[in-house]
């Protein structure tokens, strides 16, 4: 048996629609297959504006420079979660106060953020891991209370809802990666999205290098001029061909992992109810996007113990994201507050397998052997008390 833990997956229409963005003639950002997947996220889920990136990090620094964060001016956010979140915020300026997980989910605990908020406060960064979403009802309600500003990390949230609402397009600002290893993809790639209209006009300003290049190319001005910062964020036609061809397959994809993903659930649900290790909390604010699976052992040696027995059997697993807060770059400047459910997470949580690709046959054995793992666990819990 060998599985990887992630498979890119291909519609089939990937290259044929690179081969029409080259006949085209138009290589660079910002041509057909950008202005087609700007529209498919905006008129699917009613994105105030969408503007493809190179990245999710280059999403969120665009998000990062819309605040107009000045030094010193506090940035909320959880510290389990990847570098980019809080590294584009930090390059603005920004002190980044982390917040913990919740008890039984690696979400921002929302309760704990209105204690954290001080005059410094300028916004409240969430981010929906495996595509869960935070409670957003809480969040926003904190922001319009304090005149806070809200950026959703939606990396790993495409097609997640909460309460119908579609993640992305709660707060003023989202982020979204097409990294190869989320649910549509196209190697590397993002798209920020704007749903404030404050910051619409200079979103674009921002993406095109600090220009008002795209309001030239719309007729709206004479001539382009450098009007404020920016940077090159817009990605090459090639890499929004690639991604528009799999738009046109969400749906699919989408159906495929969720099946994967109750597959794992239902096989291993008996031994979370057992105690032997836990399974991610039902939220009933939030849909099940089907971005990973994965599960929260007991300790860390036993997390590491169960890595390597499915690596023996040719089972690929990862642990994920280390608590930021302890992080050698921003350790000094954390405020020393324990963040236990974070630290927990960091040491715990191990992903498993999902790929479009994957069988639901493989995914059956994966589940019988991690029950072989926690099967001779409990026998030699067994012989001990036996024992004594």
């Amino acid at each position: 048996m060998n599985v990887p833990f992630n498979k890119p997956y291909l519609s089939g229409q990937e290259f044929a629609y690179m081969a029409t963005a080259a006949k085209n003639g138009k290589l660079s950002g910002n041509g057909e297959f950008t202005k087609k997947c700007h529209a498919f996220f905006e008129q699917r889920y009613g994105f105030r504006k969408c503007l493809l990136t190179t990245s999710g990090t280059d999403a969120l620094e665009m998000a990062a420079i819309l605040l107009n964060l000045q030094p010193g001016d506090e940035v909320i956010m959880p510290s389990y979660t990847f570098v980019s979140t809080a590294n584009a915020f930090v390059m603005q300026g920004a002190k980044i106060v982390f917040c913990d997980s919740m008890p039984g989910h690696p979400n921002i605990d929302a309760g704990q953020i209105e204690a954290l908020i001080t005059p410094r406060t300028r916004a409240i960064v969430v981010v929906h891991y495996a595509g869960a979403s935070c409670d957003m009802d809480v969040v926003m309600t904190l922001a319009q209370a304090y005149g806070l500003l809200v950026v959703e990390d939606a990396a790993q949230a495409i097609d997640g809802f909460y309460k119908n609402q579609p993640l992305g397009g709660i707060g003023h600002l989202a982020a979204f990666s097409f990294h190869e290893t989320k649910n549509i993809i196209c190697g590397e790639g993002g798209m920020l999205v704007v749903n404030d209209e404050r910051f619409v006009k200079r979103s674009e300003i921002i993406w095109e290098k600090g220009t008002n290049r795209s309001a030239f190319f719309r007729g709206e001005v004479a001539k382009y001029d450098w009007v404020d910062i920016g940077s090159s964020f817009l990605p090459s036609e090639m890499n929004a061909a690639f991604l528009y061809a799999q738009l046109e397959c969400l749906e699919d994809i989408q159906q495929k992992r969720k099946n994967i993903w109750n597959c794992y659930y239902e096989g291993l649900k008996g031994l979370a109810d057992e105690g032997l290790f836990q399974l991610p909390d039902a939220l009933p604010y939030s849909s099940e996007n089907a971005h990973c699976f994965y599960l929260v052992c007991q300790s860390q040696a036993e997390r590491n113990a169960l890595i390597s027995h499915l690596k023996a059997l040719g089972i690929h697993t990862v642990f994920h994201y280390l608590s930021l807060h302890k992080s050698p770059f921003y350790l000094q400047r954390h405020d020393g507050r324990l963040l236990p459910h974070s630290d927990r997470f960091t040491d715990c949580l191990l992903r498993f397998p999902l790929f479009y690709e994957l069988e639901l046959t493989e995914v059956a054995a994966i589940v019988g052997a991690v029950c072989s793992f926690f099967e001779k666990k409990r026998l030699k819990a067994k012989r001990l008390v036996a024992v004594f």
